[in-house]
């Protein structure tokens, strides 16, 4: 069995709170922005809220149990600071930004980054 290269994961921290967002808003997806403060967090919104362009690249999607895939993406320009990286999103305490549909919870998005290995770099035509 060959295993597929990934550039983004997520917790199961992660994955149970997008099962219990899910329930409430519907299919979700993540956009990563290349802004400062809470630009810089993994915003998660339902499917349709936020327009993805041309200039967003997708950096996969999740697999969640019992919920639609939800998509990942990233701007292009953030994009070329982290394709050398892995993603995974986790979830922590504490309120990110009210647009991010976790905000009411208590609990933010957090993305944690790893370098790519040499695997994946060649897997992703980095190496």
């Amino acid at each position: 069995m060959e295993t597929v290269a990934s550039r983004v994961d997520l917790t199961p921290a992660a994955a149970a709170m997008l099962r219990r967002l899910a329930a409430s808003h519907g299919p979700l997806m993540f956009h990563q922005s290349g802004g400062c403060c809470d630009g810089s967090s993994p915003m998660c919104y339902p499917v349709g809220m936020f327009r993805v362009g041309a200039s967003d690249v997708l950096l996969g999607a999740l697999e969640v149990d019992g919920i639609d895939p939800v998509r990942v993406f990233m701007s292009a320009s953030q994009f070329e600071y982290w394709k050398y990286t892995h993603l995974t999103i986790d979830l922590v305490d504490g309120r990110g930004s009210g647009f991010s549909v976790e905000a009411p919870e208590g609990k933010r998005f957090l993305i944690r980054s790893r370098m790519l290995d040499e695997a994946e770099l060649a897997a992703f035509g980095l190496g």
